[in-house]
């Protein structure tokens, strides 16, 4: 098989090779078996892209090249050429509408590349991982949305290697320029419809908001009603709403109300949200989280993911006798089996074994003895992620009658309501909130420090800021470039917790959790990438 290393390529395409290679293509059968997708002929980028296209093709009349213009998923949904034996060649390539041309698919080409590097590319004949591409030369450009900077697709212009020529990288740069102004003008439309449907719903005693993917409208009603995590909260079910829907729900003053969603025609993504606070008599009684179980509890996560507080709130009885993994390594067997026996003896209450999987083995075999009895004081054990544990620990929290897997922070589908909590832990909940913008920006990031790194940025927010809303401004400026530089839509974030439940269901294993999802293990591996999914 060739490789980057038999070769001398420039290292950008050195690199696609690598991440091509990595995915598990190979150059000589990369074009085999290319499999099609239904695209949307009526997406925003088709609709901005078209007039642009239609001028591009006509100045191209009477070449030999195509154009190509792909989606955020690397699907072609554009392709044109004058030649008729170029557009048999690709036909007999399998390269067509509906065609995933990202790199985990069919490795280097002009679009794919551009969508994984984010910037412009040239491809030049050899520099093709596919064997078959290598008569080709692509120039290739991603195309970002003016306003939100999503990545929303890639266009190229392809043609025979022999006859490349540089005065087409420009060409391709201005082309982009123009589909992104389109999109701009498209937006500004959707605002227009957006805001019409607002003007006419709002009322003075109605509390209204509307939801645009870079617009956010809301009346006084609403206002005075609303805090920033309920904002959040309403942006996330704002981007499931591809039709009317309706939910009971709690906001964070303690009102429960009934909120509806509905779509407003003509706003490409644009929700109208209505909010009706309802009395305590049409509310539904809410459901207290139960502590009381018939069983013992297992937690497990990530460090930082909450583990500790998590099994304070699991303890089914009291009193509670804590114990520590860190205890037993630091004072040794001895004295932790006698605290650990002390406290079954007495026969009633409960036993948290914080890490338990840093217990020696024989402690490990003292509490599952104790588990498999099934009587005396309850136990809720916390270990790190189960894929960790050894044989013995697998084996001691069979025994359980329920297993709590916490996610890491940047995986929280509840991350106002974390934000949210962590203000009030910190004594901040009166005094401060998060503004939507800030949540979004923080929402956004990765979090590798987990809820003790979103201790320090919220406690470092509020020295800066003695009182009001945390903005934007009050987040570090390195965490806000980080986050801000792969912002992820609600669809995106639904989209990105189905992919890690899976992958967790999986074991890790990418087949079985591609097959889960109902994708190619390709997809898989761009989605991972596109929605930044450690795996």
């Amino acid at each position: 098989m060739t490789s980057p290393r038999s070769v001398m390529l420039r290292e950008p395409i050195a690199q696609s090779w690598r991440r091509a290679s990595l995915a598990g293509v190979r150059p000589e059968t990369a074009l085999l078996g290319l499999r099609s997708a239904e695209v949307d002929p009526a997406s925003k980028l088709l609709a901005a892209a078209a007039p642009v296209l239609e001028d591009l093709d006509e100045r191209l009349a009477g070449t030999a090249m195509s154009t190509v213009l792909v989606d955020h998923d690397g699907r072609l949904v554009h392709r044109w050429s004058a030649d008729r034996a170029v557009e048999d060649c690709l036909d007999h390539l399998g390269i067509g509408v509906g065609t995933c041309l990202l790199e985990d698919e069919v490795g280097t080409t002009g679009p794919g590349t551009a969508l994984e590097t984010r910037s412009s590319i040239v491809v030049h004949g050899e520099e093709h991982y596919a064997e078959a591409l290598r008569g080709f030369s692509c120039y290739g450009h991603p195309i970002f949305h003016p306003v939100t900077r999503r990545l929303e697709g890639a266009l190229d212009i392809t043609l025979l290697a022999a006859e490349a020529n540089p005065l087409l990288a420009p060409l391709v740069a201005k082309a982009v320029e123009e589909i992104e102004r389109q999109l701009l003008e498209g937006s500004r439309v959707s605002e227009r419809s957006l805001l019409a449907a607002f003007q006419a719903t709002s009322r003075p005693t109605r509390p209204v908001v509307a939801i645009g993917p870079d617009l956010l409208l809301c009346n006084q009603a609403a206002a005075d009603l609303l805090e920033g995590a309920d904002v959040a909260l309403l942006w996330n079910l704002a981007g499931e709403a591809s039709r009317p829907s309706e939910m009971e729900t709690e906001l964070r003053s303690g009102q429960r109300a009934r909120v509806r969603a509905e779509p407003v025609p003509g706003a490409r993504g644009g929700v109208l949200v209505e909010i009706r606070p309802l009395s305590a008599a049409e509310a539904r009684p809410t459901r207290r989280r139960a502590v009381v179980i018939p069983g013992h509890v297992h937690i497990s996560g990530p460090p930082g993911t909450g583990r500790t507080t998590e099994a304070r709130l699991r303890v089914p009885e009291e009193p509670c006798t804590t114990l520590t993994g860190s205890e037993a390594v630091l004072g040794g067997s001895a004295a932790w089996a006698a605290q650990f026996t002390a406290a079954v003896e007495a026969g009633s209450g409960s036993i948290c074994v914080d890490g338990a999987d840093l217990l020696p083995a024989e402690l490990v075999d003292l509490v599952a003895t104790h588990a498999a009895r099934g009587v005396g004081p309850h136990l809720v054990l916390t270990t790190g992620p189960r894929e960790g544990l050894t044989g013995p620990e697998r084996a001691l929290i069979a025994s359980c009658a329920e297993n709590v897997e916490l996610l890491p922070l940047a995986h929280r589908p509840d991350f106002p309501e974390v934000a949210a909590r962590m203000l009030a832990e910190l004594g901040a909940a009166r005094t401060h909130n998060i503004t939507p913008g800030a949540l979004r920006i923080l929402g956004s990031y990765d979090w590798p420090g987990n809820l003790p790194e979103l201790r320090g940025v919220l406690s470092q927010a509020i020295r800066k800021r003695s009182v009001g809303a945390i903005g934007p401004g009050d987040l570090p400026p390195a965490l806000v470039a980080d986050a801000s530089g792969h912002e992820l839509a609600p669809i995106e974030r639904a989209e990105r917790n189905a992919i890690v439940a899976a992958l967790r269901s999986a074991g890790g294993n990418k087949v079985r959790a591609a097959s889960t999802l109902g994708i190619s293990r390709t997809t898989l591996y761009a989605r991972m990438r596109a929605l930044r999914v450690l795996g």
